[in-house]
């Protein structure tokens, strides 16, 4: 007996480190890939311009690696019992549940015995086991066959009665509004150039050229002009407004070849300090990076401009017209990051750890009414900015007057009245990141899309991408924001009405 019970524990343990050996072999390949991944992550950060890996390539080894991190722990779970439940338990504890919105399909799995198999008597419902998996539709295309029958009267001659034609975006064309709000979403907020749509139509059968879908964007990017005009003028109304641009290749006609166009940007949002202003952003597109372009986007302008230290700003307050300018402190400590990465500047170092405090009340007061951010600011951030402009002549005095690290503090000294307006004013952000962020699909749209089609093509960019960065920022589904939007105004809709059309304005109820 004693014999019997000393195998089975032996067989329980065998088990265990069966077990404990799945889960180590586990770790051990997380641990190797998230090395593998560390290292890839410092030579984007550290290495060499050229080693540097492009963002979208670090995403991607990120996805690779996740995914080889589940294969793995699939395999380690096949071979492992209690591996395996713990990675149920796992997933089930982090799914989190499937949005409310989604149609729901109920499929019964009932037992095939309804009767007790004991006394054979009827068995009744005492509860269900519900469970909920996200199920997909592959992106299905129909066809919408409108029928207008024609009435006459058998006793009057020549009396036909017929319901009107509804208006179309595209006269003579094929599309619904719904699908050319697909094409301009899968372009401008997929970043999906037009000839890949074509190839994926082409996989359903519909054989419909780049060019045609070329026709539909054009088409319905003017037709949303008068919106984002109106988003423009409602924009200027803010007390408050965020300013940057951005470099868009653009083609060159007659030449052959692309040249530098710039996507300039102005945003709102007051969401940091409890403002009840919708956040926006508005793209204009110009050929060049002078003063009158950015007259032409904040022309009229009174109040609070934040953004880099460019000179076109400069320029644009300096004219007397009412700007107020902020400078972003992102930008002034942008140099000190580069000096700092080599460890061998202690000056920038230290003035890292200065700025990262300002930083640090900023996260506490995010969210904050104006005025309780201003107090907080007067009584804890501006000591650490007297401190940091009182230490900086000190600094660049013990510098070589060309050092890079001398530059970065002539920065910071040359910008310190826009860089300390923030102390003041409880609206003010730190930076300029909030049009950072709105301006950043820039870049992975001209990599997909290689460049505009000319300055046409740069300003119709432009009205597109304003409606669908101005959705994102409001929560709204631009597919559906663009179907609705489109419908409305090919059947009329009043330009008195136009600010009802904005996309903040595009209330739960309509999306539904």
């Amino acid at each position: 007996m004693l014999l019997l019970e000393a195998l089975a524990k032996c067989d329980t343990l065998s088990a265990e480190l069966g077990t404990i050996a799945a889960e180590r072999d586990a770790l051990a390949e997380r641990n190797e890939r998230l090395q593998h991944l560390l290292l890839k992550l410092k030579r984007r950060q550290f290495g060499q311009k050229s080693e540097r890996l492009p963002e979208e390539q670090l995403l991607f080894a990120f996805e690779e690696i996740e995914a080889t991190l589940a294969e793995n722990a699939a395999v380690a779970g096949k071979a492992s019992p209690a591996l395996r439940d713990n990675q149920v338990k796992r997933r089930r504890e982090g799914r989190g549940r499937l949005p409310a919105h989604l149609p729901r399909v109920e499929v019964v799995l009932a037992p095939e015995a309804t009767v007790c198999p004991c006394c054979r008597g009827p068995l009744v419902e005492i509860g269900v086991d519900a469970a909920e998996r996200l199920d997909v539709i592959p992106a299905q295309f129909r066809v919408v066959v409108t029928k207008r029958p024609k009435l006459a009267c058998r006793a009057c001659s020549g009396v036909v009665v017929q319901a009107p034609a509804p208006s179309r975006l595209i006269e003579g064309g094929v599309p619904t509004e719904a699908t050319v709000a697909h094409v301009l979403v899968s372009r401008y907020a997929d970043h999906l150039p037009l000839y890949r749509q074509a190839q994926i139509l082409a996989r359903q059968g519909i054989e419909i050229g780049r060019e045609v879908l070329a026709d539909w964007s054009g088409t319905a990017a003017n037709e949303v002009m008068p919106v984002v005009r109106r988003m423009r003028e409602i924009l200027l109304g803010s007390p408050r407004l965020f300013a940057d641009e951005t470099t868009m290749p653009v083609l060159d006609p007659g030449r052959g070849r692309t040249k530098k166009g710039y996507a300039w940007a102005i945003a709102r949002d007051d969401r940091p300090w409890g403002g009840t202003d919708p956040p926006a952003v508005v793209f204009h597109y110009a050929p060049g990076r002078g003063a009158e372009h950015a007259k032409a986007l904040l022309g009229g302008y009174r109040g609070i401009l934040q953004c880099d230290g460019y000179g076109a700003y400069k320029t644009l307050a300096a004219a007397g017209d009412g700007i107020t300018l902020a400078f972003c402190w992102s930008h002034a400590r942008r140099q000190f990051i580069e000096l700092a990465k080599g460890r061998t500047a202690p000056v920038a170092q230290e003035a890292l750890q200065r700025i990262a405090a300002l930083y640090a009340v900023e996260a506490e007061l995010r969210g904050k009414p104006a005025d309780i951010r201003r107090a907080v600011r007067q009584e804890r951030s501006r000591p650490l900015v007297d401190d940091l402009f009182a230490w900086f002549p000190a600094q660049i005095a013990r510098l070589p007057g060309s050092s890079p690290t001398a530059e970065a503090i002539r920065y910071v000294l040359n910008h310190r009245e826009g860089l300390v307006r923030f102390l003041d004013d409880g609206r003010i952000e730190l930076d300029t990141n909030t049009v950072e962020r709105a301006i950043r699909p820039i870049c992975l749209s001209r990599k997909n899309a290689l460049f505009a089609s000319g300055d046409d093509g740069g300003a119709r960019w432009a009205a597109v991408a304003s409606l669908v960065e101005t959705c994102k920022l409001n929560d709204v589904d631009p597919q559906r924001y663009f179907t609705d939007v489109l419908t409305r105004l090919v059947s009329g809709w009043p330009n008195s009405r136009i600010d009802e059309l904005m996309p903040w304005c595009w209330t739960a109820a309509e999306q539904g």
